[in-house]
């Protein structure tokens, strides 16, 4: 309907041209036209004056006007509105009345000329330019006026305009027709892939992820859709998939402390009630099953809260070298009692602006990570430099099994439950990737893994030096 509106939007426009605009134009033309013409005969007729209306000189006047306008017929007339000579043959007597077009013309112009001349239309097939040279002719031996009429016959231009009225008839028929068609053929170019793309969206909306939205597609901007939407879906497949992982692991991860907590508390009600040391033994797993629980509940919460945008930031300027020193500090139990070495290359004085809180639950995962996965060396190294751009780049490296490339790109999201059989030295619940990922993509740092299978894993994030 659009296309075919401006269709006949545009013929209309034509059509007010053609029959309006065009009219008015031509006929300013004509009048400018005639009156140069015209303007050009007083000035070749002014230093002949006066003339003879005996004696004209007719036959080299009348080859310099037809030379000057093929188109106009001009006309020397008395007083009385009698031809004395014309580019037109005219019988001896006849009046300008009799001779132009119309009748009546030399009464109805003389009545106007003024010292400029005057261009009258007639008709509109007539137009005629006139002059009066006063005391220009000798007639009887007395001094009279000499007139000028130069007409112009708009004849063939008003047969052209009826053609082209003719003519654009036809061609708004033919266009009105073309652009139905070219409209309902461009419609459905248009709808086809879209309607097509509607019901693979609704689809998936269902929960069906097989769905492809890619295909052939005759425009750019349709196949950039269809990309994007297959992108989406894809995120959104993984995302499912990441939930129901998580769901299913979290609720394993429930499970198994709350099986132990009964267990061991039915243990103590009918074995250890009255044996202290069993008793003491007994509690204190169903204290650190409780304590799982607890850090469970709050990683999952801590998610929770960052990413519904629930938690906000609370940024601070603060010196992130002393900072990463005391994260660090932390983890000496473990390089006191398990042989563990944590080597340090930070630099000093280098400030950073963030959520402090944030940061530290960023680095003791991140060297947490690198406790539990580290080699059999059990050798964590920790660096703090100034990177490119003005940012600082802070990595933690270890130098276990490495990471298999298919997983780099999802291992931020994996709900990592351990399948070592050794126990690991920092107590996890498996979503410390989840929530660093988290809380560096609300700062807006970049963040990444270098790893090579069988040689350990470097995480490490940067953030601007303030």
């Amino acid at each position: 309907m659009s296309f075919l509106i401006f269709a006949a939007f545009i013929i209309l426009l034509t059509w007010v041209f053609q029959t309006t605009l065009l009219r008015v134009f031509l006929s300013r033309e004509t009048e400018s036209d005639l009156r140069q013409t015209g303007e050009k005969v007083c000035l070749y007729l002014r230093p002949r004056l006066p003339l003879d209306a005996e004696n004209m000189p007719q036959d080299n006047f009348l080859a310099w006007l037809q030379d000057e306008s093929l188109a106009t017929d001009i006309y020397l007339l008395d007083g009385n509105g009698k031809v004395l000579c014309s580019t037109e043959p005219t019988a001896e007597g006849e009046t300008a009345a009799a001779d132009a077009p119309t009748d009546g013309a030399f009464a109805e112009v003389s009545g106007q000329i003024s010292e400029q001349g005057v261009v009258v239309k007639l008709s509109d097939e007539y137009y005629v330019f006139a002059y009066c040279m006063e005391e220009g002719l000798v007639q009887g031996g007395q001094l009279s006026d000499l007139y000028i009429f130069v007409g112009y016959s708009a004849q063939l231009s008003q047969a052209a305009m009826g053609t082209m009225r003719v003519q654009l008839f036809i061609i708004s028929i033919i266009v009105i027709l073309l652009a139905l068609v070219v409209s309902a053929w461009l419609s459905t170019l248009l709808t086809k892939p879209i309607i097509r793309i509607t019901k693979a969206a609704q689809r998936l909306a269902t929960g069906d992820f097989s769905v492809n939205f890619k295909s052939e597609y005759s425009y750019a901007e349709i196949d950039a859709l269809a990309e994007t939407l297959d992108y989406a879906k894809e995120e959104i497949e993984r995302s499912d998939r990441l939930q129901k992982e998580v769901l299913a692991n979290v609720t394993h991860d429930l499970k198994t402390p709350l099986t132990m907590i009964k267990a061991y508390a039915s243990m103590i009600q009918e074995i250890s009630g009255d044996n202290p040391e069993k008793r003491a033994k007994h509690t204190q797993v169903i204290i650190d099953e409780s304590d799982r629980l607890t850090a469970l509940v709050n990683d999952i919460l801590d998610l929770s809260k960052i990413r519904s945008g629930m938690d906000m930031l609370k940024i601070t300027n603060f010196n992130f070298s002393e900072f990463v020193h005391t994260v660090l500090e932390r983890f000496d139990y473990l390089t006191e009692t398990q042989g563990y070495t944590i080597e340090r290359d930070i630099d000093d004085e280098l400030y950073a602006e963030a959520d402090i809180e944030k940061m530290e639950q960023v680095v003791y995962n991140l060297v947490g990570n690198a406790v539990n996965y580290t080699g059999a060396d059990k050798v964590i190294r920790v660096r703090l430099k100034r990177s490119e751009g003005g940012m600082l780049r802070l990595s933690v490296s270890d130098t276990g099994k490495g990471i298999p490339p298919e997983e780099i790109d999802t291992i931020w999201d994996r709900y990592y439950r351990s399948a070592e059989t050794h126990k690991r030295p920092v107590k996890g619940t498996g979503l410390g990737l989840s929530i660093v990922k988290v809380i560096l993509v609300k700062h807006g740092f970049p963040f990444g893994i270098e790893s090579e299978v069988g040689k350990g894993s470097t995480f490490y994030f940067e953030l601007p030096e303030k």
